[in-house]
């Protein structure tokens, strides 16, 4: 029953945190649209900024419940590495895939659109696949170099290289299976193409696969 309650805590963290995670991307990437009259560059920015202060936040505050993973990517690496058991797996990524929808709905709602709508923003071909490749592999590698010497640094080393990778790769850095699925109900700045999701969902874990493996190597 004790450990029980712990993986529903946990999940519960995952949930809430990936929630506060999507309504910033979304909502910021709606308010940054709104004020930019325009220019994409400035809405970027706003969104990557947002998104990168939230990122730090969200990990000190749930990182010390449930890892602060917000990404199955994450999970699953954790689960390769003996960090988290398989058997938890499953339960993390359904808290995460929900909690991301209900960042999207909150988002949505804040700013008078419908709960959900899909997106129509197209993100297709190779060189964006290669992307979510390269910045998966980055995220991981990120969080397994630091986590190993400098566990306290995580936080603002993984914000840092999200906020960076919005602007170096060619997708924007989702770099996150939940976070693109739930970004596909969301027709605003921030949006996918439901048909563009597998290709970012296969690179993302190909890349977090491919980091860990490697990292697993240089210890």
């Amino acid at each position: 029953m004790r450990r029980k309650a712990a993986v529903v805590r946990r999940a519960a963290s995952e949930a809430l945190a990936t929630a506060f995670l999507l309504a910033t991307v979304i909502g910021s990437g709606i308010m940054g649209e709104q004020l930019a009259g325009g220019n994409v560059a400035i809405a970027l920015l706003a969104n990557t900024l947002a998104t990168g202060a939230a990122l730090v936040a969200l990990i000190l505050t749930f990182g010390p419940i449930s890892g602060a993973h917000m990404n199955p990517a994450v999970t699953i690496a954790s689960a390769i590495e003996g960090e988290l058991p398989w058997r938890d797996v499953p339960g993390y990524i359904g808290a995460q895939t929900a909690g991301a929808f209900a960042g999207v709905a909150a988002a949505h709602l804040m700013f008078e659109k419908p709960l959900f709508f899909a997106s129509q923003h197209v993100r297709a071909g190779g060189l964006q696949l290669w992307s979510e490749f390269v910045a998966t592999f980055g995220l991981l590698a990120v969080i397994w170099g630091c986590s190993r010497s400098r566990a306290h640094a995580v936080p603002f080393a993984v914000a840092a290289y999200i906020t960076a990778a919005y602007w170096f790769t060619a997708s924007t850095s989702f770099a996150n299976p939940a976070v693109t699925l739930a970004r596909t109900a969301s027709d605003t700045f921030a949006g996918i193409r439901l048909a563009d999701a597998p290709g970012f969902i296969a690179a993302q874990l190909a890349g977090a696969v491919a980091a860990t493996y490697i990292f697993r190597w240089f210890k």
